[in-house]
C-alpha cells in the first residue's frame, strides 16, 4: 500500500477515525426494537453502515409499529453520544498515521454520512478536533450522502484537488462505493467489525491496520 501521486487523503469518521462502529449499533438496534422492529447490532451493520441519517430515519419509519416522527432521531443522536461519551477510543494507529501525513505535509479531511454535530462531538471526545478544523464534510452538505459519490466529490472540490489524486479511507461498503463512483482510489479498512470480504471491491485492496499506510509510504 503506498500514498505515491496522492495529493489528498479523505477520512470516513466512524470505524476509520474513530471506534463508535460498535457502539451505534447497539444504539440503533434497542431503539429499532423499542419502536417494533427487531434488530440486532449485527443486522443494524449490514443495513445502514456507512449510509446517512436520513436513510436510517427513512428505514425506521417504514418498518417501526409505533408512531416514529422526528423526536426519534433526536432520541437516537442524544443515545449514541452519551454513549460514546462514555467510552471515547479512536482507531488504532490513527494518531501515527495523521503525524506522518502531517510530516509530509499531504492533506487530510473527513468526510462522514454523520451530521456535522455528531463529527464534532466524536472528533471532540478523542481529542482529534483540531486536526480537522476547517476539513469536516458531513452527508448534510450535499444532497445525495454514500452511496453517492456527492460527498467526497465536495470534499475535494473545497479542498481543491482533483478526484483521480485522491485517496478515500473507508470501513463501508456504501463507502466505497461511493469513492468509486467519484473516480477516487480507495482504501477498505477492515480493522473494525466490517469483514475484509465486504471491502474487497475497493480499487486499492484492503488493509487491517491504519499503520500500513505508514509503512507503505
Amino acid at each position: 500500500m503506498t500514498l505515491q501521486d496522492v495529493q489528498l487523503v479523505i477520512f470516513d469518521c466512524d470505524g476509520v477515525l474513530v471506534d463508535t462502529e460498535r457502539i451505534g449499533p447497539e444504539v440503533v438496534a434497542a431503539m429499532a426494537t423499542e419502536s417494533g422492529w427487531p434488530l440486532s447490532p449485527a443486522e443494524v451493520r449490514h443495513r445502514f453502515l456507512g449510509r446517512p441519517e436520513s436513510y436510517l430515519y427513512e428505514q425506521i419509519r417504514a418498518h417501526a409499529t409505533a408512531p416514529i416522527g422526528p423526536e426519534w432521531l433526536t432520541e437516537y443522536r442524544t443515545r449514541f453520544r452519551d454513549a460514546f461519551a462514555a467510552r471515547p477510543r479512536t482507531m488504532p494507529g490513527v494518531g501515527e498515521l495523521l503525524d506522518h501525513l502531517d510530516t509530509r505535509g499531504l492533506p487530510y479531511c473527513v468526510a462522514s454520512s454523520g451530521s456535522h454535530e455528531r463529527i464534532a462531538h466524536s472528533l471532540s471526545v478523542t481529542a482529534l478536533q483540531d486536526r480537522f478544523t476547517g476539513r469536516v464534510f458531513s452527508a448534510d452538505d450535499v444532497s445525495f450522502g454514500k452511496p453517492a459519490p456527492d460527498l467526497f466529490l465536495h470534499a475535494a472540490r473545497t479542498m481543491g484537488y482533483a478526484p483521480e489524486r485522491s485517496l478515500v479511507i473507508e470501513d463501508s461498503p456504501a463507502g466505497v462505493d461511493a469513492a468509486l463512483a467519484a473516480a477516487m482510489r480507495v482504501v477498505g479498512y477492515s480493522g473494525g467489525p466490517t469483514e475484509a470480504d465486504a471491502l474487497a471491491h475497493a480499487n486499492l485492496g484492503v488493509i487491517s491496520s491504519l499503520t500500513q499506510l505508514v509503512a507503505g509510504s
